[in-house]
């Protein structure tokens, strides 16, 4: 899928600019592309060394928080939820365990101890599953409910808006809150009308009504306030949550006699491994994406996209921050480097810009979370499940938009 979205990009750069040469008379197109290939091989550099201090920082504090017990904490208090929406896995299962302790991963930002925990929890769902071939009920709950991408700490974020000078990397923060919840009740909504789900099962509904009540209070508190004020309390948030956040994850260590620096110093060792790995991916998309706009495809499209909003009276300002949005579904890398492009492009803390960083904090990467998770164990007839994450995905890309207007418009 990925070498395919990848050769697309080059192909349809190349035909774009063909047509500009051969019809429009523009010569120069090819000087501007081949300069967009340089320009944007040495951008990923650039991006490169913040993204090698911000994982190494951010997976050293990780790893107290995983020393710690804060994973498996929030496993214990998330137990009871998944117990009941995933009625036919038996009560005490391993499964359960593992399903929590990805979700609490990922809200947190551990992407990289998330991805093999949820890996283990398909497997183990698949124990249960009647079936080889065909999804059962609980996993496509389980790769939904990943696939709307509930994050709490978009830390990668801050560090792109960081790297491109954001005056205030973390102003995104709670327009990402809102956007990722929303698409992951839509997802979790999807699944429950597909599947029967009790949501009125006593123990759902003490997790699901405070939560609506205090998300449904604090937006009616958001309605208060101006646009500035909107963007002030999201910047206030966003750093006094993170910081929050390192501050608990030391002092729980220390209690726990975790020795925090040790901790700190593997954790840390680890983001140094994973951020070399990802500059050839990082390179390899970043060119891609800036040929695609220096050819005229991208604005192409564009300009299409924005003659139908236009005709539909709507102010089109959005329109610049979509291609994050249109690539999202199928490739993380491949929307990080639009998200990067549309900050070079229009500014860092230009309306697209803000719009495409929402957008990339609060969807997922559909279909390749669809690809790994049942891919690695078979899974051939996923029912609802693509229709379900689409879904989710789409409400996360309008809510992100409407945030966007509401904040920062």
């Amino acid at each position: 899928m990925l070498n395919g979205l990848w050769l697309g990009f080059f192909l349809v750069a190349a035909v774009s600019a063909l047509v500009q040469w051969l019809i429009g008379g523009n010569a120069s197109i090819f000087a501007a592309m081949v300069e967009s290939i340089f320009a944007m091989a040495k951008l990923s550099v650039e991006v490169m060394v913040l993204l090698f201090g911000t994982l190494t920082l951010w997976l050293g504090f990780l790893k107290i928080a995983e020393k710690a017990g804060i994973v498996e904490w929030l496993a214990k208090v998330l137990g009871p939820l998944f117990a009941r929406l995933m009625p036919e896995v038996p009560p005490g299962h391993p499964a359960l365990g593992l399903i929590t302790m990805n979700f609490a991963a990922n809200g947190l930002g551990l992407d990289n101890a998330a991805t093999p925990i949820g890996l283990k929890a398909m497997r183990a769902l698949q124990e249960l599953n009647p079936s080889s071939t065909t999804a059962s009920n609980a996993q496509i709950l389980f790769l939904v409910l990943n696939a709307s991408s509930l994050t709490l700490l978009p830390v990668t974020i801050f560090m792109y808006r960081a790297q491109q000078g954001a005056a205030d990397p973390t102003i995104v923060f709670l327009p990402i809150l809102l956007a990722t919840s929303v698409s992951t009740l839509v997802g979790l909504l999807s699944v429950a009308v597909m599947q029967r789900l009790r949501l009125w099962d006593p123990v759902v509904l003490a997790y699901l009504i405070p939560g609506a009540l205090l998300l449904g209070g604090f937006m009616a508190f958001l309605g208060t306030l101006s646009a500035a004020a909107l963007a002030s309390l999201s910047s206030i948030l966003g750093n006094l949550t993170l910081f929050g956040v390192i501050t608990l994850f030391l002092v729980i260590g220390a209690l726990k006699r975790v020795k925090v620096y040790e901790a700190f110093v593997e954790g840390a060792k680890e983001g140094f491994d994973v951020a070399k790995g990802l500059l050839p991916y990082l390179v390899a998309m970043l060119v891609a994406v800036g040929v695609l706009r220096a050819s005229g495809a991208l604005e192409l499209a564009l300009d299409g996209i924005r003659h139908a909003v236009t005709g539909l009276g709507l102010d089109t300002r959005f329109v610049e921050g979509l291609p994050t949005a249109l690539v999202k579904p199928f490739s993380g890398s491949a929307a990080r480097a639009m998200l990067i492009e549309t900050m070079q492009t229009h500014g860092v803390d230009s309306f697209p810009a803000l719009v495409a960083a929402t957008i990339q904090g609060s969807t997922e990467t559909t279909f390749y979370v669809l690809a790994v998770y049942f891919g690695a164990v078979g899974i051939q007839r996923v029912r609802h499940a693509v229709g379900c994450a689409l879904l989710a995905e789409f409400s996360g890309v309008i809510a992100a938009i409407f945030v966007c207007y509401w904040f920062f418009a």
